[in-house]
């Protein structure tokens, strides 16, 4: 039986890496995790209930952010250790946030790959306004919030070459789902 993979779905708030993430895990048959409805989950709250708090404040502390990180690499060791492939899907803006992931797939001797999701900013800011209108969005992001995220994100340097998965989302989710999808056969 082969062994199960894990996937981060990581970059920018709105460069559509929970559309990709979603239905990736969905096509593959893989266990998905949102770090927004987790967020949410540990807070008490339903995934549609709107935080209007600014980056670091309220749900959103870093303090709160270790503590979805760390939901989040609880339920991917338990799948992972059931045989089940997961996806996690959340920004992963710090390098020492992505090592955690990467130290959990070591110690369990799964394949990692992380897959930065990149698009351009006017497709973000379309994206950010149609988000603001619809009632079922879970994500807070907002364009004030995604300039912080922007200054602060860490480059994925320390990822090897094989482990780092770059996908332009600006293409219909189907397509992008299909571009990584041929990427991940094409590995040795």
């Amino acid at each position: 039986m082969p062994r199960p993979e894990l996937f981060i779905f990581f970059g920018l708030i709105a460069t559509g890496k929970s559309t990709v993430a979603a239905a990736f895990a969905e096509k593959r048959g893989l266990s998905y995790y949102n770090s927004d409805v987790v967020r949410k989950e540990l807070a008490g709250l339903s995934p549609q209930t709107r935080q209007r708090e600014t980056a670091d404040q309220g749900i959103y502390t870093g303090e709160f952010t270790a503590k979805t990180y760390a939901a989040l690499l609880e339920r991917a060791e338990h799948d992972l250790g059931q045989g089940q492939g997961v996806v996690l899907d959340a920004s992963y803006q710090r390098k020492a946030d992505r090592d955690q992931v990467r130290m959990l797939a070591q110690r369990l001797g799964v394949r990692l790959y992380c897959v930065l999701c990149v698009c351009p900013e006017e497709e973000m800011k379309r994206r950010m306004a149609q988000r603001a209108l619809d009632p079922n969005a879970v994500s807070d992001g907002r364009w004030e919030i995604y300039l912080k995220q922007k200054k602060r994100f860490e480059p994925p340097t320390e990822l090897a070459p094989d482990q780092l998965i770059t996908m332009s989302t600006d293409l219909p989710v189907e397509t992008v789902v299909e571009q990584l999808s041929a990427h991940l056969e094409a590995q040795p």
